[in-house]
């Protein structure tokens, strides 16, 4: 048995597995089972493949015969070759096992086969075009609205936050009336966004295709309960807009099925290379797409000799995902609009090119105008166990800087109006970060009114308005009595928003050392009490990497 698994609740699976187990005992002896597992994880995360972990152990405990040691996956680094590298190693433990001879090289054979519907023999209404799963569903909207059944909400309101400074942040507000869909301050709004057209039309042109063409890939597996890779019969062009992510830097198994399609042997080399377990080729992946930032277009324009079938790069890449956004807004004000604070993503990579974010460019295109109908984006709400005290009376520590402030301004508007409302309300503190206090103090006013108000006590760092940088982390470091008050005096909830890879882990260990040297416990205990409170929902954090 070759088990996969996801990062998921580790108290969850747990409870599974105790439920299972004695089950299993009654069907079949744990001994007779042969079992090897692959965790997909995410080092930024503090319980990097706990669930893997645990599986592997667990199995083994039970009696289980564990075929190849447990192997686990990066996210944060490269996944695909965590799972190549363990791959090589568990497969010939494999056919040492159970007797294989072992077929060497892998053959390459395509999942799906190309159909493709000349002028005149799918009739348009047959025809998807953007549509998640259903066809017409956009056009045709009935609730309850989901991840396959998105919602087209109106945006209202589009505007920048930033006052100067070169980047971008929108403020953006969506319609949600009609669609019965309910929110909480704290949740995530998934917005599916549209691939750039020049990007689009950049691929249609390398690979020499009719991007108006209408076409279908169908499963070569007949059994399987995936007839196709995305909704079909499409266009290219709706399939390279809607379907796939053409920014994403493309996986070692995608330059392998390239090298096919090179005509110059040195090109071949290259792309052969990148896609091996050797330490030249990950070195040469690194630098060429890694650190150079090449999506799929940009990989065709520099390979020049590689030109693949469009309909093989469909089949290929992966499916377009939608991006979540945590929602900037309380619904006990704002009942019928989903708010968004997102920063614009544009950068300048080595090779000279300027690579953008799929959906905050499109984003930042669709504004409201006057004399002309609102623009429309699929969305859904997606829960969130990121959530305020049930008791307002509760105090709240929130820490989010830059976009990291997002689901505050949503616990903030809800909080005020609470007090405003004549309900006791708890403090209410913030430590918010940015770079500079004219140019990228997002919100300033609101925050500055709920501070005169008495809503929230605010502290602001501005990184960059000072010879040496100054971080969120700075401040809270300094006010140690501040946070044990709250977390172990007042029995109040501790939140983060942000960057999971250096802030969040900064932030938590500040919370371990105010427990320490305010709360008086060992290390030992002060991380204990550190977990307690996770499991309570009193630390709760949104973060990303």
């Amino acid at each position: 048995m070759f088990i996969l698994v996801r990062s998921i609740c580790i108290q969850v699976f747990q409870r599974y597995v105790t439920k299972i187990k004695y089950r299993h005992r009654r069907l079949s002896p744990w001994h007779k089972l042969r079992y090897m597992v692959f965790g997909l994880g995410n080092k930024t995360y503090e319980h990097y493949n706990a669930v893997a972990i645990y599986l592997d152990k667990r199995l083994e405990e039970l009696g289980a015969t564990r075929v190849y040691e447990l192997g686990m996956g990066d996210d944060d680094a490269n996944i695909e070759d965590d799972f190549i590298t363990w791959k090589d190693k568990f497969w010939p433990a494999v056919c040492e096992q159970f007797n294989i001879e072992s077929a060497g090289e892998e053959e390459l054979t395509r999942q799906f086969r190309l159909v493709t519907h000349p002028p005149g023999d799918i009739a348009p209404n047959e025809i998807f075009t953007g549509e998640i799963a259903r066809l017409h569903s956009l056009q045709t909207q009935r609730p309850p609205f989901d991840a396959k059944n998105p919602f087209l909400a109106q945006i209202t309101v589009n505007r920048e936050l930033h006052k100067g400074g070169g980047r971008s942040c929108l403020h953006v507000e969506l319609d949600i009336s009609g669609s019965k869909m309910r929110y909480e301050a704290g949740d995530h709004v998934a917005v599916y966004p549209i691939n750039d057209n020049q990007l689009v039309e950049r691929l249609g042109n390398l690979t020499g295709a009719d991007l108006d063409e209408v076409f279908s890939l169908i499963n070569t597996d007949q059994e399987s309960s995936k007839k196709n890779p995305f909704p079909c019969p499409t266009s290219y062009r709706t399939a390279l807009s809607h379907y796939l992510e053409i920014t994403a830097l493309p996986r070692t198994h995608i330059l392998r099925e390239l090298v096919e399609y090179c005509t110059d042997e040195e090109d071949k080399k290259k792309l052969l290379l990148m896609a091996t377990n050797s330490q030249e080729g990950k070195s040469m992946y690194q630098s060429f797409i890694v650190d150079a930032c090449r999506n799929i277009v940009h990989i065709l324009e520099d390979i020049k000799s590689c030109r693949p079938p469009l309909d093989h790069l469909c089949e290929l890449l992966p499916r377009l995902q939608p991006r979540y956004y945590s929602i900037s807004s309380s619904p006990k004000l704002h009942p019928e609009t989903v708010h968004i604070t997102a920063v614009v993503v544009e950068y300048n990579t080595p090779t000279g090119r300027v690579n953008k974010g799929v959906a905050t460019t499109w984003l930042a295109k669709h504004k409201p105008e006057a004399g002309k109908p609102l623009p429309t984006v699929p969305v859904y709400i997606r829960k969130s166990q990121f959530r305020l005290p049930l008791q307002t009376q509760t105090p709240i520590l929130m820490v989010g800087p830059g976009t990291g402030l997002a689901p505050f301004r949503g616990f903030l508007q809800e909080r005020a109006l609470a007090r405003a409302a004549g309900k006791q309300v708890g403090d209410n503190i913030l430590y918010f970060g940015c770079r500079h206090r004219d140019q990228d103090y997002i919100y300033q006013e609101e925050l500055e009114e709920f501070e005169k108000n008495g809503d929230v006590k605010l502290h602001v760092a501005f990184s960059r308005d000072q010879a040496h940088k100054i971080y969120v982390t700075h401040l809270l470091e300094k006010n140690l009595d501040q946070i044990w008050d709250v977390i172990g005096n007042q029995n109040g909830h501790f939140y983060v928003c942000g960057d999971a890879k250096n802030m969040a882990v900064d932030v938590r260990n500040i919370v371990m050392k105010a427990v320490q040297e305010k709360g008086g416990r060992t290390e030992s205990e002060a991380a204990q009490f550190l977990k307690k409170l996770e499991s309570m929902k009193k630390y709760s954090a949104d973060v990303w990497s």
